[in-house]
């Protein structure tokens, strides 16, 4: 080994263990005023995102948008979700997201990419504006990306398992729009996920979190997903009957493209005997973390290995017949179908109570059809594109609305749709889920079906699928004085 010379180290005698010691403390003394550094800022931060008008986190709502998020029955709500009206200074524009964290720390990483993300991304839109698209792609393309390129990742679009969900005869305007959009999305994410690696306040090795977001902006709709959060479009068909399109796909690792890319990374894709309908991302050597996502943000211990972070990107052109779109996080879509969402927020009593409405209904749908489960955290935005409507007062407390859907509106099993809404915009439910065991006695299902208000928590039975199977194998160093140290290695 070479010779070192530090700040800390400066005197006659470099190398004695009083000068080691000092340097040892100098350089725990100085990460520790980073840390403190870094906290500061970070609240002085927040408290002025927290200040800025139309930007809405909390459960609440706009005469735009409803938003509401409930924690489950599994500890910390990591679910987060934002709407932000005028967005970037732009008169008439509208920001959403919903992210749904995972991991020890997920929580953590899906308010900091709540916060963040929408400033990076708003920051690259107004360089790409001034730039123009071209002057931006060629950029982009000779800037590094992520530890896998996104040469890999530009096949998975024309994949046979990408379905063609969107309209694509955007002329104009339009497509200007969604290039410049599109550029700056992809950006803006490889850019907050750089950021969280560095972060020194918020551990991202084994926790990430999705984000399904999307920018409105006139009849211009462009959407960036990463991870099975979904965003479901609420329209009109030829007969004025209501019907859900999907607008995003659940990118998990049973879908071959990203199922080739990470096994071409050295990443591992396989299920578990007791859940064979869950593909799972695993380490090359050691069966963990067992993530069940092809994309997210943070999760290093797998990105060396086909994870990556690289938004999906794709735009829609609204129409007359287009009323609403509804961003959630898989705590909704595992229990209820594109179909029922839609209706559900259809009918709703009022636009302000639309989000709250979902979100009770999904949770009575977990305690109806899984009874021994445990209630996932659930997070829904509902983005109205009818600013007419009759509940012009906005609602920014956690007003209690009106009964949910009943548990007899909701049946057992996957409810099919119109055949007119089985087309390429709709995709399957989730699926993450345990499927309970053949059947339920008939006396155990009239008790449920009678109470269905009773708290389950109780109920250890059936759990559902965690988003992390297990942590990667700890391996603890010792430090200077022979204890063991919490250092990971994989």
């Amino acid at each position: 080994m070479g010779s070192c010379f530090s700040a800390e180290s400066r005197n006659s005698l470099p190398l004695s263990p009083s000068s080691t010691s000092m340097g040892i403390k100098k350089r725990k003394a100085t990460r520790k005023k980073m840390g403190a550094r870094n906290s500061s800022f970070e609240y002085k931060n927040e408290d002025y995102l927290h200040r800025i008008p139309n930007r809405l986190f909390l459960n609440g709502s706009t005469q735009l948008a409803s938003l509401f998020t409930q924690q489950g029955k599994k500890g910390t709500n990591q679910d987060a979700m934002i709407v932000w009206e005028n967005f970037g200074s732009r008169a008439g524009t509208v920001f959403c997201g919903v992210f749904d964290g995972h991991g020890p720390f997920g929580h953590m990483v899906a308010k900091r990419v709540r916060d963040a993300l929408p400033l990076k991304l708003s920051a690259h839109w107004e360089a790409s504006s001034k730039c123009g698209a071209d002057v931006l792609r060629e950029i982009s393309l000779n800037t590094a990306g992520s530890t896998v390129s996104e040469d890999v990742v530009s096949i998975s679009a024309d994949d046979e398992s990408r379905l063609p969900l969107l309209d694509t005869e955007d002329t104009g305007s339009h497509i200007e729009l969604f290039e410049i959009l599109k550029e700056s999305f992809l950006k803006s994410f490889r850019v907050m996920d750089r950021e969280l690696k560095m972060h020194t306040n918020i551990d991202c090795f084994c926790s990430g979190t999705t984000a399904v977001t999307l920018v409105k902006q006139g009849q211009s709709l462009v959407i960036g997903n990463v991870g099975d959060s979904r965003a479901v479009l609420g329209t009109r068909d030829a007969d004025d009957s209501l019907i859900a399109v999907q607008l995003t796909v659940d990118l998990k690792p049973n879908l071959p493209a990203e199922s080739e890319r990470i096994q071409r990374c050295r990443g591992r894709v396989f299920s578990l005997k007791d859940e064979p309908d869950v593909a799972r991302v695993w380490l090359p050597n050691h069966d963990s973390p067992g993530l069940a996502m092809a994309r997210a943000f943070g999760d290093f211990c797998l990105k060396d290995f086909g994870l990556i972070s690289v938004p999906e990107v794709s735009h829609r052109r609204l129409t007359d017949k287009d009323e609403f779109v509804v961003l959630a996080t898989d705590g909704i879509w595992d229990v209820l179908s594109n179909k029922e969402v839609v209706d559900i927020v259809a009918t709703a009593p009022g636009r302000s109570s639309a989000a709250r409405t979902l979100v009770e209904s999904a949770v009575m749908a977990w305690r109806y059809k899984y009874p021994t489960s445990k209630v996932d955290d659930c997070a829904a935005v509902c983005l109205f594109f009818d600013k007419n409507s009759e509940e012009d007062t906005p609602v920014f407390a956690n007003n209690k609305s009106r009964d949910p859907v009943s548990s007899e509106q909701l049946d057992t099993t996957a409810v099919e749709e119109d055949s007119s809404s089985s087309g390429p915009g709709m995709l399957a439910r989730s699926g993450t889920v345990r499927t309970p065991q053949d059947t339920i006695d008939e006396d155990v299902t009239d008790h449920l079906t009678s109470e269905t208000k009773l708290d389950w928590s109780s109920l250890e039975g059936v759990s559902r699928k965690n988003t992390l199977k297990a942590m990667p194998e700890l391996i603890p160093e010792e430090d200077e004085n022979g204890k063991a140290g919490g250092n990971t290695n994989i």
